[in-house]
């Protein structure tokens, strides 16, 4: 029996669909690299962007063919597209889909393999079991062993901590399809982390849509400064981060904590959208423009040499030529390590789609998306020339075109030559050369 897994999105999603795959093979499913070579096919899907979502219904139509070849084959729709509520619709467009699984819930499909299980009744007792596993759990998603597609191999995974979000921007479907903000408890998430690093795991992100913000719809629950502590205390890890931070949960207490652990990277998420208080008021930001210059500032302060990575929206509705300059100048101005950008995309249920026009044309919202990109170019070009000459500290996670690839401690990406083996290992390289986006150098002799 063999599975094939198709993931879109963010880092929680690649986290979620490594929990599907430890679960199948719990049940001695094996990896496929395609969909024709499995038994059970698993789509984890984004809405966050229409593309995302036009992607994820283009696989699903690709599929189509192969199910009526195979009516054996099992066809799992997953994630956001699903969402946490109203499948039906769904089910009634896509009649070819056998399981419709929420976000992050592998449940659904176990219990579907063992209802329609035909082996021997310790197949059936096998699937019941790891489904009520699940039940067991908090929030049904630990990862019991690294997948076999990348064991050995996997340096750095990705943590869940906190699922869902309560915020709720007004340009954000994400409320709605991984519903209400649900905390980890700690002992499960340092569980988790020492199961991964006892599989050659060396660094792990702590993953939550506001990770700030976990423990905080419990009372008196830990905080994420508590639980950073915790598993920096795991033997053997050798980076943690977390990601991603909101401006008005980051308190100085993290950062405080980012300081003053050595295995804390000193690498900061910290999505500002719009530099327009005006626009961040229609986004439901919670914050100025001056509040988050207010909040870079304390960062540098308080985390030395850290790096800072922002999100950015272009063409929000009602965003005038003029708001978009203040945009610019904020990002010309903090000059960050990193920015994220993207065209809004109007999303279905949202309150921005319910009560503003999308009114800001594709052609100027794609004029705006380069002016950023050739801003954040020049700026993420200067930062790294500082880095030529320099001797990092690189993770090397692997090989990308016969060069073995690694991170900094700030996220900074490293290639370098040499015949040794690094898989896995620190590498000291000395830097002869940076562009915008990667550094190249020699390990140091």
């Amino acid at each position: 029996m063999r599975y094939h897994i198709w993931t879109e999105g963010c880092q929680m999603n690649v986290a979620d669909s490594q929990r599907v795959a430890s679960a199948l093979e719990g049940l001695g499913y094996h990896h496929a690299d395609t969909p024709e070579e499995a038994d059970v096919v698993v789509l984890n899907t984004c809405v966050v962007r229409q593309s995302a979502e036009d992607r994820a219904y283009g696989r699903l139509t690709t599929l189509r063919p192969l199910k009526l070849e195979r009516p054996g084959l099992v066809i799992n729709l997953m994630g956001c597209l699903v969402g946490v509520k109203g499948k039906q619709a769904l089910r009634d467009a896509l009649p070819y889909v056998d399981v419709f699984s929420p976000p992050s819930d592998p449940r659904p499909l176990l219990r579907f393999l063992a209802r329609e299980s035909e082996g021997p009744a310790l197949a059936y007792a096998e699937a019941e079991a790891h489904a009520a596993l699940q039940d067991d759990l908090s929030l049904g998603t630990v990862l019991l062993n690294v997948p076999e597609a990348e064991r050995g191999r996997l340096v750095a995974a990705h943590v869940p901590v906190v699922y869902g979000c309560s915020h709720a921007c007004s340009f954000c479907i994400i409320p709605m399809r991984r519903g209400v903000e649900r905390s980890r408890p700690v002992g499960e998430i340092v569980s988790e982390v020492r199961c991964l690093v006892e599989q050659g795991v060396r660094e792990v992100t702590l993953l939550g849509q506001i990770v700030d913000r976990y423990g905080r719809e419990v009372p008196d629950g830990p905080r994420l400064s508590d639980l950073l502590r915790q598993v920096h205390a795991v033997e053997n890890i050798e980076r943690i981060r977390f990601l991603t931070s909101h401006p008005n949960w980051m308190d100085d207490e993290v950062l405080r904590t980012v300081a003053e652990l050595p295995k804390l990277c000193e690498h900061i998420e910290v999505p500002v959208q719009a530099g327009d208080d005006e626009v961040l008021a229609r986004m439901k930001r919670g914050y100025t423009a001056h509040d988050y210059r207010r909040l870079i500032e304390r960062i540098r302060r308080l985390v030395p040499g850290a790096s800072i990575a922002t999100d950015i929206i272009v063409g929000f509705p009602g965003e005038t030529r003029q708001q978009f300059e203040r945009t610019y100048c904020l990002l010309e101005e903090l000059r960050l390590d990193v920015a994220h950008l993207a065209r809004y995309s109007p999303r279905p249920g949202t309150l921005a789609a319910r009560r503003f026009e999308d009114d800001v044309p594709e052609s100027e919202k794609r004029d705006r998306f380069r002016a950023l990109e050739d801003l954040q170019a020049g700026i993420a070009d200067e930062l790294n020339q500082r880095s030529v000459g320099r001797t990092l500290q690189v993770l090397v996670e692997g090989k990308h075109k016969g060069r073995w690839k690694g991170r900094t401690r700030n996220n900074r990406l490293v290639f370098f030559d040499d015949p040794g083996e690094w898989q896995g290992m620190l590498a000291d390289v000395r830097i002869r050369q940076a562009t915008a986006w990667s550094l190249q150098g020699d390990v140091s002799a």
